[in-house]
């Protein structure tokens, strides 16, 4: 969850840490800390409670000079957000000072016998006791950092991913990763560090994706050296991202999330671009291809994920199950690694990431893959865990996401697994050619569709204002767009705070609608599908107890416009993509209440963009 950055080179390390941090702090906004070898030989830390623009400014009388240095944003897992918990932490000599995103499991013991032996902590954190226990392995057996860091590592249970500071040692990180991220970018006499390549893009687009259980070693005037745990040298690739500084910045527009909202049609043509051809007439995926016998073979696919990424995996279940003809079961991967699932090498595992990051995610992965199912993944962010860790996969490339609040990587997720649903059936011979060609045809214009619904941007900000007032509000969809009824009202939830429930349509009379009264906003997707009539008397049910209705309708419906108290006009689309265009106008009306609500959007409390801890 933190944001990590480093810089080793001959630049000013400050600045550069800073705009990094800048660039993480999605990761984790709760504190921030630098800490900087000086020019005069010392080894400085400073962190404060807060953003990184409270860190700078904390810093403003400091001496920041120095050419290596490590910063680190925090969200909290072990201590109060604080600055003594903040990061960096000393060693007890202040020798050392680390950064660490993780989670140490054992840290408790860890702690225990570190004060059996007279060594005394600072804060509350699982962070300090890793680097008091590096220091304790380094100076009992008077070892080089390296290999005290290799000993200390052979006692951890965990995640992480650390970074290193030694004062006598001026010209060195010692960085190490085990199931959290690290990058490191690669420039001339110069190297950067980070969880993921946004801090590093401005300066060499020449990166290295450190694999689980490696330690890296940069050093001024040498190489990047690697190594494992046992100190065998490792040989990673240097790889080039293509990653635009612009789609970092958020272009003029306020918010990261409002710049992302009205990106999706631009975002969705880049995830088609090369597999929907240009006569709209197929559907290729690389991974169908080169792995036909695994995936046609399947008796049952699961999908794993958490959150945004799980609602799109109930949409995604709801194609396949339609066009494929495959069982298809949606689990919550925090659920599913714990509860002894069968799992056989029948099936076909698809896990679903935006950062390709999400601790239980890659957890439900791994024990998958124990199992002998053939994974799938579905990510955003190349050359992260989940698509290292699968056999195949597909990225949404929808390009980065800063804001906390998924918006467009729940779009590509969908689309690429109703093309993944498409290109199977095909396959299969499950789906007619009728069908196919008109679903297809469809697809590739939802861009335009998309466009289409942002244009009602001005009248979903000024309806917005009239129910800032709400403390509860209940969204109802049913079929394809339940799942768009429970990403609605996770969004509202997320960016507004104000408690939101999704429910199915029908499932309202079997509790919910108790809850229903003239102070009651319910926003219901009504598109006119195969379930029109059904949504219609619910509706009716809902106004019979004076509840406020906002109602999704297809353009051109006139009948549920007089029942309601607002109308949401999208265009017409095939039943099964509906959940493409109805979940904009859902985004547009949580971050225009959050807005008026004063809320931050794009930093939600309490939240950060990738959970990379249990």
């Amino acid at each position: 969850m933190c944001g990590i950055v480093g810089y080793l080179g001959t630049k000013d390390a400050f600045p550069i840490l800073m705009k990094g941090l800048g660039r993480l702090e999605y990761r984790g906004y709760d504190s921030a800390g630098t800490a900087l070898l000086n020019s005069n030989g010392g080894l400085s830390v400073y962190k404060t409670k807060g953003k990184v623009a409270d860190l700078t400014a904390f810093c403003n009388d400091k001496d920041v000079s120095g050419t290596v240095g490590i910063a680190h944003t925090r969200w909290a897992t072990h201590g109060e957000p604080s600055s003594v918990n903040a990061h960096p932490h000393y060693s007890e000599s202040k020798n050392l000072a680390i950064i660490h995103n993780g989670i140490i499991e054992n840290y408790a013991d860890l702690k225990r016998k570190l004060r059996e032996k007279g060594l005394s902590f600072r804060s509350d954190t699982d962070t300090e006791v890793l680097v008091q226990l590096i220091e304790y392995v380094q100076t009992k057996k008077n070892l080089d950092l390296l290999t005290a860091v290799q000993l200390a590592l052979h006692e951890v249970i965990g995640a992480y991913a650390i970074a290193l500071l030694d004062k006598r040692e001026p010209n060195q990180i010692i960085a190490a990763c085990r199931q959290s991220p690290l990058v490191i970018g690669v420039g001339d006499n110069e190297f950067f560090l980070a969880s993921d390549a946004s801090p590093i893009i401005e300066y060499t687009d020449k990166v290295v994706y450190l694999e689980d259980g490696s330690i890296a070693v940069m050093r001024k005037g040498e190489d990047l050296k690697v190594v494992n745990i046992l100190n065998r040298e490792l040989f990673p690739k240097i790889q080039t991202v293509d990653l635009d500084l612009g789609q970092i910045e958020k272009g003029g527009y306020p918010h990261f999330m409002l710049k992302e909202i009205f990106e999706q049609p631009e975002c969705l043509t880049n995830c088609m671009r090369g597999r929907v051809n240009v006569e709209a007439t197929n559907v290729t995926l690389s991974a169908v291809i080169d792995y036909k016998k695994q995936l046609l073979s399947a008796k049952r696919i699961i999908i794993v994920g958490c959150g945004t990424s799980w609602h799109a995996g109930l949409i995604g279940k709801q194609i396949i199950e339609s066009l494929c003809r495959i069982p298809v079961e949606v689990e919550y991967a925090s659920e599913f690694r714990y509860r002894n699932p069968v799992v056989t090498d029948k099936d076909i595992v698809v896990a679903i990431s935006q950062s390709g990051e999400t601790a239980d995610t890659l957890a439900a992965v791994r024990l998958a893959k124990q199992c002998g199912a053939f994974i799938y993944g579905i990510c955003n962010v190349i050359g992260a865990s989940i698509p290292r860790a699968t056999d195949t996969g597909s990225y949404i490339h929808v390009g980065p996401e800063i804001g906390v609040a998924s918006t467009k990587a729940f779009t590509g997720q969908v689309t690429v697994l109703t093309m993944l649903a498409l290109a199977l059936a095909k396959e299969r011979g499950t789906v007619d050619d009728d069908t196919y060609f008109s679903i297809v045809r469809e697809l590739s214009v939802i861009p335009q569709k998309m466009q289409e619904t942002l244009e009602l941007n001005d009248r979903i900000a000024m309806l917005s204002r009239i129910f800032t007032y709400a403390r509860n509000f209940l969204y109802l969809g049913r079929g394809y767009n339940y799942p768009v009824a429970l990403e609605g009202a996770l969004k509202l939830k997320e960016i507004s705070y104000i408690h939101a429930e999704g429910y199915p349509a029908a499932e309202m009379k079997h509790g919910p609608i108790a809850l229903i009264d003239s102070d009651m906003p319910v926003v219901v997707i009504a598109t006119r599908n195969s379930m029109y009539e059904k949504v219609l008397s619910n509706i009716q049910e809902i106004k019979a107890r004076k509840g406020k209705v906002i109602a999704l309708v297809t353009k051109g419906d006139d009948t549920i416009s007089k029942m309601v108290d607002e109308v949401i006009e999208l265009p017409d689309t095939q039943e099964c993509l509906e959940p493409l265009v109805a979940t904009i106008p859902l985004q547009l009306l949580a971050y225009h209440i959050a807005v008026c609500k004063g809320k931050n959007v794009d930093q939600p409390r309490n939240l950060a963009k990738s959970v990379t801890v249990e």
